[in-house]
């Protein structure tokens, strides 16, 4: 993964959202310009503000770096559900799951 990276998935999350580069930056209280200057190349946001994109763009950090990894709704379900779950309810889970492919 490298900076490049980063700079078209900010671009592509931004652009599923129909927000210009202009709003972005003005939204988050930077300069017009702010997220052009990633989108260029010419500089790469702290990680504070990283978050703060993410939570603009509506996404998590893990959702940010897992392109094509997403899960179909009910799937996604099962893992939302799932960090609830204490150890051992997941243990159980693993071995109900276990059995039901040997079967």
């Amino acid at each position: 993964m490298d900076e490049q990276f980063i700079r078209d998935r900010i671009t592509a999350l931004r652009q599923q959202k129909g927000i210009s580069e202009r709003k972005m930056s003005l939204d988050m209280g930077h300069s017009s310009s702010y997220i052009r200057s990633i989108a260029t190349g010419r500089s790469l946001p702290a990680m504070a503000e990283f978050l703060y994109i993410c939570d603009y763009l509506e996404v998590t950090p893990s959702e940010f770096f897992n392109v094509g990894q997403e899960l179909d709704p009910l799937r996604q379900e099962v893992v939302d559900r799932m960090k609830g779950m204490s150890a051992k309810e997941v243990e159980f889970l693993l071995g109900v799951i276990q059995l039901m492919q040997k079967g």
